[in-house]
């Protein structure tokens, strides 16, 4: 990755895919060369599976790179190789991606008084509702516990 690359979402994918012992340990195999899934799985100690979803997130990344070969034999051999990078983060290089960052749509709105709740009540109403203190069956009891 070259600096003109940190979008927000090329910086967020990169330090995400990184984020994982897993993916870094795959990183790591994968320095020396690049490797078909069947020996790099067995060399990680892991399912084909589970490389798979990793390598698809280093993929997604930019971060190796696969591709599909036909053996001798005739067989279809999935190879991946890491691609050459250098990741420099700092802070100046995180305020420009800003801007590009994603949206989540995970934003709370502020809460009001209304959304507000008094802890002494709430840590009086019973947590499950159970017979005998519940004005209705169907929600969690709202009575003082006894």
């Amino acid at each position: 990755m070259e600096d003109e690359e940190y979008t927000g979402a090329a910086l967020l994918a990169a330090c995400s895919a990184l984020a994982n012992p897993h993916r870094l340990r795959i990183l790591g195999a994968l320095a020396d060369g690049r490797q078909y899934v069947s020996l790099l799985a067995r060399r990680l100690g892991m399912s084909r599976p589970l490389l798979h979803m990793h390598l698809q997130k280093l993929q997604a990344a930019g971060l190796v790179t696969g591709s599909l070969e036909l053996s001798e034999d005739g067989k279809a051999v999935k190879y991946f190789e890491a691609v050459p990078f250098a990741l420099r983060i700092t802070p100046q290089i995180v305020k420009a991606s800003l801007p590009t960052l994603p949206d989540t749509g995970k934003t709370d709105p502020p809460k009001t008084d209304a959304d507000k709740t008094d802890p002494e009540k709430e840590a009086s109403l019973c947590p499950l509702p159970t017979p005998g203190c519940c004005s209705s069956s169907d929600s969690p009891c709202s009575s003082p516990r006894s």
